[in-house]
């Protein structure tokens, strides 16, 4: 009993305590004006175009019309032999872009969650989000390496040895991704028959994979910016 007043003096205590701290903050009445008035200009101008943003494919048309405009204005003098150099170059950081990001989402933030989440939601993962996650991250990644070997060898800059060095190290990369990760993961996700154990064993496999291309990213990117910047 006298454990028990002890406990519920201490929630005491602390439940003052905590709402003498909501009182002592000062409210600002305008920031929450001000906050609604910005919410309702953005969603007032976005609901203009909401035909496009709620699609994703039509939300990309609309950065590649955007883009093709700013090539009207500033590049369309500069068309020709160089430029086919520069356009690649772009398309490959969109497609570097891409991989890269996914790569850290699955070793930021699906890896790591995946324990936490209850075993009735790990289905819908597996069944929906992997997959289509999957199919952008190996695609993007050969995006990435067919752009990078066109910029590479058409390039008239200079081929140093950072620059080589960050494209071996997106080359091994993208051969874990084709040729190791996925692969273990179409049995992980049932898309190829394994059992069990085969199934745990390629999981672990593939995580392992991912992992050791989330660290070697850190080098690869630091390659390609330095390359062209210090050399």
């Amino acid at each position: 009993m006298v454990l028990v007043k002890k406990e519920q003096k201490l929630y005491g205590l602390v439940a003052v305590f905590d709402s003498r701290r909501r009182v002592a903050q000062p409210s600002f009445p305008w920031e929450e004006l001000v906050m609604a008035d910005i919410n309702a200009t953005v969603s007032n101008n976005l609901e203009k175009i909401s035909q496009i943003l709620e699609k994703p494919y039509r939300a990309l048309g609309l950065g590649a019309g955007l883009a093709f405009l700013i090539l009207l204005l500033y590049h369309v003098t500069s068309l020709g032999g160089g430029y086919f150099m520069a356009f690649f170059t772009f398309l490959h950081v969109v497609s570097g872009i891409t991989w890269i990001g996914l790569l850290y989402y699955f070793n930021l933030v699906q890896i790591p969650t995946m324990s936490t989440i209850p075993p009735e939601l790990k289905r819908g993962i597996a069944e929906y989000i992997a997959p289509e996650a999957l199919f952008w991250f190996r695609w993007s990644a050969l995006a990435t390496v067919v752009t990078g070997l066109i910029v590479f060898f058409t390039s008239s800059a200079v081929h140093n040895l950072t620059l080589i060095t960050g494209a071996l190290l997106g080359l091994l990369m993208a051969f874990n991704v084709w040729f190791v990760i996925w692969p273990n993961q179409q049995k992980v996700l049932g898309l190829v028959p394994a059992d069990d154990d085969g199934k745990a064993q390629a999981a672990r496999l593939a995580m392992l994979t991912s992992r050791a291309n989330f660290a070697l990213s850190v080098p690869m990117l630091y390659c390609m910016v330095t390359a062209r910047l210090v050399g």
